[in-house]
Order: C-alpha cells, then structure tokens, then sequence
C-alpha cells in the first residue's frame, strides 16, 4: 500500500512539475490578453476583405485563398511613455515564438524593421502562419494568419498574386494610422 501511496504521489508531483514547465503563453492568449490594452490595437479581418475574388489567381493560389480564413492582428505602438512597456512585451512576444511548436519559415528586413515568418502545423497542412515585425522605434506588430489546411508552396504563390493585386490595403486604414503616430 505504501508503494502505491508513494508511486502515486510521485506521478502527482511529475504531473505538477510539467504543468509549472509549460506555463508559457500561448500566441492566442497573448492576442486575447491585450485587445483591451490602450498600447495595442487588435484588429480581426476576414480573408474576403482582400478582395481578392476578382483578381487574376492560378488554380495553386485560388486553393490557397480558399485555405484561409482570416487574419488576427495585433499592433503595439511606441510611444515616450511606454518604452518600459514595450520591452516587457517585445521579450513576452519572442519567448511565445521561440515555442518549439513554430516552425521558422523566414527571416526578412522590411522597411518597418526586422521580420519573421512562422507556422504552426505539418510541413504540408499548416493551421496557423504567424508574421511578426519590429522596429525599436515604432514599435511592432503580430498578424496570425488563420487556415485550414494551408500548403506552404501554394501560400508563397498566393503571397506573390497579392504583390501584384490591387489591392491597397482597404480596411486596414485604423491600423495605419496607429502605426503612423
């Protein structure tokens, strides 16, 4: 009896100690924590909103619109007074991305600042693509692109056509002005 008793104590405690080891954040508990925060904006955009429906699309990238269904983006704006801020959240931000579960698609450097592509998901049906960018003097923004599904091949073939669409990001026009000043 005591055997047991001491067994199953142990697997309590292993069972604490994992639970304490994965206390890390998820990407959509970040997102949902600060929609409300006054230094973020949070925008939720439906796919349809790229109007892409009439563009000139392959077979390769209409199934890979067909794949997503919308963008979740969170902004986080430097201003003199939360410089503290957004260090923290900068650092909370990398930690959540360093998750083994994310695979790093690429890296880049954009006008904005540096930036990297990830995803969640199998090599060939990604459920979550997640584009983050920084700059230390404008701040930085999260967009979680959300699919079913999604070939990463097909994506950069879809990523390309949305280079040469019209498309001049309508709708995104509070996110623009927040990142402006």
């Amino acid at each position: 009896m005591k055997k047991i008793f001491g067994k199953l104590a142990l697997v309590i405690m292993s069972a604490i100690v994992m639970t304490a080891c994965s206390s890390t954040q998820s990407l959509q508990e970040y997102f949902v924590d600060n929609e409300g925060n006054p230094n973020f904006l949070s925008v939720d955009l439906p796919v349809s909103l790229l109007n892409m429906d009439k563009a000139d699309l392959t077979e390769d990238q209409r199934e890979a619109l067909g794949s997503l269904k919308k963008l979740n983006i969170l902004a986080f704006k430097i201003t003199a007074d939360n410089l503290t801020e957004f260090q923290k959240e900068k650092s909370n931000v990398n930690a959540i991305l360093k998750n083994s579960k994310f695979t790093e698609l690429m890296k880049m450097n954009t006008s904005f600042g540096k930036a990297s592509v990830r995803y969640l998901g199998d090599d060939d049906a990604i459920d979550e693509v997640v584009i983050y960018g920084d700059s230390d003097d404008k701040g930085f923004m999260l967009v979680r692109v959300l699919g079913k599904n999604m070939n990463p091949a097909k994506l950069v073939q879809f990523m390309k056509a949305m280079e040469k669409s019209d498309y001049r990001g309508e709708g995104l026009g509070g996110l623009k002005d927040f990142m402006k000043g």
